[in-house]
């Protein structure tokens, strides 16, 4: 999306206002930016197939994994165990 005239001028001087008023908060704008994109640029070579899933995902799948294969056992545990069983 192209900027209007009117607010790319508005934007530049933001900019420089930001630059002169705090140089340190402008270098790391700019270091993060340019972060972005660099991570940006490498996502879009990398093919879908290819990409491995994220760290965090798998720990998820793990975890619930963990979780359902407790609960099993649990119930398997209960329902052999006549101590545990439902009087009826």
């Amino acid at each position: 999306m192209a900027w209007s005239q009117d607010e790319a001028r508005m934007l530049a001087m933001i900019e420089r206002h930001l630059t002169d008023e705090d140089p340190r908060l402008a270098a790391r704008l700019e270091s993060f930016n340019e972060r972005v994109e660099r991570r940006s640029q490498g996502r879009r070579a990398t093919p879908a197939r290819a990409r491995r899933p994220q760290r965090s995902t798998v720990i998820i799948i793990v975890s619930w994994l963990l979780i359902a294969t407790l609960i099993a056992t649990l119930l398997v545990m209960a329902i052999r165990n006549d101590a545990a069983a439902f009087p009826m």
